[in-house]
C-alpha cells in the first residue's frame, strides 16, 4: 500500500532529542496554503502539477477519506480532520486533489504555538493569542492547532515537501465572556493530542492559526524545535 513504507519507518524512530519547540523567532507566515488529498487517489500525492508553497507561505497537507475505505490507497494516513476543515471552509471534500490558498492578516495580536516530547504516544501542545486589545478582544475567535509531521520532497514519490496532518484540535475562544481585561488581551489553549501510529516523531511540529468571526486568518505561526 502507497506510503507503507514512511508508516513502518516512522515506528522505529526514537523519541526528540529537544524539549524546545515553540514559533518563538519565527517569521509570521504570509499566508496558509491546504492541500486536500481524497485516499482514493494516489496519484494525487505524487502529482507532478502540485503547486509549492511559496516563501513565506506555510502549507498544510490533509488526506482524507475515500470512498473505499481501508483499501483506500492513502488510507493508512487518512483523517477526518480534513473534513472538518472543509466544512470551515464551506467546501465540499474533492473526487480527488483540491487546494486552497488563504492570506493571512496579522493585524490581531501576536499568536504563539509549542509543543513538548511524544510520550505514550500522546504530545503535549500549545496555541496562545497574546496582546489583544480593543474592540479586537472583545469578539470570538477560533483556533486551530494542528500536528503535523514534516516529509521532504521524493517522499513516496511526493514531487513537494509536505506537511502531512496528523492530528487537530480546534477551539473556540469569546472574548465578549472574559472577565478581566488582562484575560481579554490572552487567550490560551494547552492539549495533549494523539499521535498516531507510524508517525515518525522526529518529524513533529504544530501550525496553528486564528480566525476571527467572519472567517478571515487573522494570525498563523509554526513550531520549530531547538537545534533544527
Amino acid at each position: 500500500m502507497l506510503l507503507a513504507l514512511l508508516l513502518a519507518a516512522g515506528l522505529a524512530q526514537p523519541a526528540l532529542a529537544q524539549s524546545s519547540c515553540a514559533s518563538d523567532g519565527q517569521k509570521r507566515p504570509a499566508a496558509l496554503v491546504e492541500r486536500f488529498i481524497n485516499a482514493d487517489c494516489a496519484t494525487c500525492w505524487t502529482d507532478p502539477a502540485t503547486p509549492p508553497a511559496a516563501r513565506g507561505v506555510v502549507a498544510l497537507d490533509w488526506v482524507l477519506p475515500g470512498g473505499r475505505g481501508e483499501d483506500a490507497p492513502l488510507s493508512a494516513v487518512a483523517t477526518r480532520d480534513g473534513l472538518k476543515r472543509l466544512e470551515a471552509l464551506g467546501t465540499a471534500p474533492p473526487v480527488a486533489g483540491l487546494t486552497l490558498k488563504t492570506p493571512v492578516q496579522g493585524r490581531t495580536g501576536a499568536l504563539r504555538v509549542a509543543h513538548g516530547l511524544p510520550v505514550s504516544g500522546y504530545i503535549g501542545a500549545s496555541i496562545a493569542l497574546k496582546d489583544v486589545s480593543g474592540r479586537a478582544a472583545g469578539q470570538p475567535w477560533t483556533g486551530w492547532l494542528a500536528l503535523v509531521e514534516t516529509l521532504p520532497a521524493g517522499t513516496e514519490g511526493s514531487p513537494v515537501p509536505r506537511h502531512l496532518v496528523r492530528n487537530l484540535l480546534q477551539v473556540q475562544w469569546d472574548g465578549r465572556k472574559q472577565l478581566s481585561k488582562q484575560e481579554q488581551r490572552r487567550f490560551i489553549e494547552s492539549r495533549s493530542m494523539n499521535v498516531p501510529a507510524g508517525t515518525n516523531t522526529e518529524r513533529l511540529r504544530v501550525i496553528g492559526w486564528v480566525q476571527d468571526a467572519q472567517g478571515h486568518i487573522v494570525a498563523a505561526a509554526q513550531s520549530r524545535c531547538a537545534g533544527k
